[in-house]
């Protein structure tokens, strides 16, 4: 053996226990090293003098190549990795390591099609007999992944029938009929570029990062959350070091500035089959503006217009998605979102028109609208939005005051319930000012309802419990108090309708990624001597 042979050998052993012992950055420096090498000696060897040894070589730097490629994608670094998958096959197009490696990442980068065809064409590599169960298992995960991407057919039920338990669940990035435009709302905002119906999807998208942690007392709750946040700091700074498309998309959000000036991206940018992902290990930071983008953008899990499922729900967690970031508060919203995993789910949470902005609420708008004055202002913003408008017209009205000083004074509240409706009718309020006041006193309405004895005194002079949940829900959405006051209801005397009621109102609530069985399991629903 040669001197340049066994540098060439040792190098390789080094290197190939460095990613045994998964040393991912030293295994990285010993096979750069071993392709310089390599490629060198092919350089300065004579394809006829030595055709052997030449072929010896250039399979030595396919394999160094696809294992600095598996190393590059254990450290995140996806677009180096696929550089070196892409020159290992120019050496060997059909490198069955290389395939499985380069179709891996890719589906970490959401382009499932492309995944595919790399896990297909590992099929016809004599080396993948022996791996037919692996691969067939990556087609079918594949399949199943671009076909939620093209399709927002998702389908959670079995998980949550299974009580949250078992792997955690593997989810496609999907963006429904949206799309970015100007907002009359803030900046910009997310709009519906056609029809749809409550409980469908919007969007499903997964977090940049994410920290989460357990909150104790209100000292311990501070501290921790001041902890948790440097460290969501610490993964957003390594996403955006790692990845320079990453970097790009978070850099378009607001910094709460200039909102006008802003530039409306077009969605091919959030489509990862579509747009290739350049990263840079050397790109400068501008650490203010993103911790000004974060504070503006960052999302809580556990937040109103929020449900979060599955073990997560035990934890507090902040996180960053991109185009979620884009959706603005409205007092009368139409949207809701899940939080699985990393992964945020939203849907409509009642009928969205073509050309509606999507909204969620930031804080809790089943409230009157001196308080929700208060929130939003602690929020940074004051509403302008239509049932905000609205409420400032009628509630210069004295009586409607007077009803809401009494409630904080804790008069009868079927009373008060009973005077409000009765005040509607004076002032001439229809069809969505009813909603937007009976959403503004919700809580009074719930206790009023969730009461035998309110009911026995006021049940007759009042509207009916389903009346005022429907005409809340037009200009709210569903809502998890709006639907416990109608499954209580369900279960004392409901029959049919009041059954389908309670599980339209729950779509709304959770979407319709979440069946008929295991929707009823939410909801705590039994099956009764009717079948329903």
């Amino acid at each position: 053996m040669s001197g340049a042979e066994e540098q060439l050998q040792q190098l390789r052993s080094k290197a190939t226990e460095l990613l045994l012992r998964e040393e991912w950055r030293d295994s990285i420096q010993l096979y750069s090293e071993l392709i310089d090498l390599c490629q060198s000696q092919i350089s300065n060897t004579h394809q006829h003098s030595d055709p052997d040894h030449l072929s010896k070589l250039h399979k030595s730097l396919c394999v160094a190549f696809s294992n600095r490629a598996e190393a590059r994608s254990k450290l995140q670094h996806f677009t180096q990795a696929l550089n070196d998958c892409d020159q290992a096959l120019q050496i060997e197009a059909t490198h069955f390591k290389t395939l499985i490696c380069k179709g891996k990442i890719l589906l970490c980068l959401n382009r499932y099609f492309n995944a595919l065809d790399c896990f297909k064409a590992a099929l016809f590599d004599p080396q993948g007999n022996g791996n037919l169960d692996i691969v067939n298992g990556y087609l079918e995960k594949c399949k199943k992944l671009e076909f939620q991407s093209r399709t927002g057919s998702f389908d959670l039920s079995d998980w949550v029938l299974n009580g949250f338990r078992g792997k955690p669940l593997e989810l496609a990035e999907y963006i429904g009929p949206v799309k970015v435009n100007r907002s009359e709302i803030c900046g910009r905002g997310l709009f519906a570029t056609k029809n749809i119906d409550a409980g469908t999807l919007v969007l499903v998208t997964k977090a940049i990062a994410i920290e989460r942690g357990i909150l104790g007392g209100q000292d311990s709750a501070e501290n921790a959350q001041l902890v948790m946040w440097k460290n969501f700091i610490d993964k957003v700074k390594e996403a955006v070091t790692r990845c320079q498309r990453t970097q790009l998309l978070i850099d378009m959000l607001s910094t709460g500035e200039n909102e006008a000036g802003l530039e409306v991206p077009d969605m091919s940018i959030f489509r990862p089959e579509i747009e290739e992902n350049r990263c840079s290990n050397d790109q400068k930071l501008d650490m203010d503006k993103i911790l000004s983008i974060l504070d503006v953008n960052s999302l809580v899990e556990e937040a109103v217009s929020a449900k979060v499922l599955g073990k997560n729900s035990d934890f507090y967690g902040v996180g960053l998605w991109i185009l979620v970031s884009f959706i603005n508060h409205s007092c009368n919203p139409n949207a809701r979102r899940l939080h699985v995993g990393d992964y945020v789910i939203v849907h409509a949470s009642r009928d969205v028109k073509a050309g509606e902005e999507i909204t969620f609420m930031y804080f809790d708008a089943l409230s009157p609208l001196e308080k929700r004055v208060e929130m939003s202002l602690s929020w940074g913003f004051n509403c302008r939005c239509s049932r905000c408008k609205f409420e400032e017209a009628v509630c210069s009205k004295q009586e409607l005051r007077e009803i809401e000083i009494g409630l904080e004074k804790g008069v009868d509240v079927g009373g008060a319930v009973y005077r409000l409706e009765e005040g509607m009718k004076r002032w001439a309020v229809r069809g969505k000012g009813k909603g937007y006041l009976r959403a503004s006193f919700w809580a009074a309405y719930a206790e009023v309802y969730g009461s035998d004895r309110s009911m026995k005194r006021w049940g007759r002079r009042i509207p009916a419990m389903e009346t005022v949940v429907d005409s809340v829900v037009e200009v709210m959405g569903s809502d998890e108090r709006l639907l416990k006051v109608v499954v209580e209801g369900l279960k004392k005397s409901g029959g049919v309708v009041e059954f389908e009621r309670a599980m339209k109102l729950g779509r709304g609530f959770y979407g319709k990624v979440i069946k008929k069985q295991a929707l009823r399991t939410l909801l705590e629903i039994g099956i009764n001597d009717k079948g329903y």
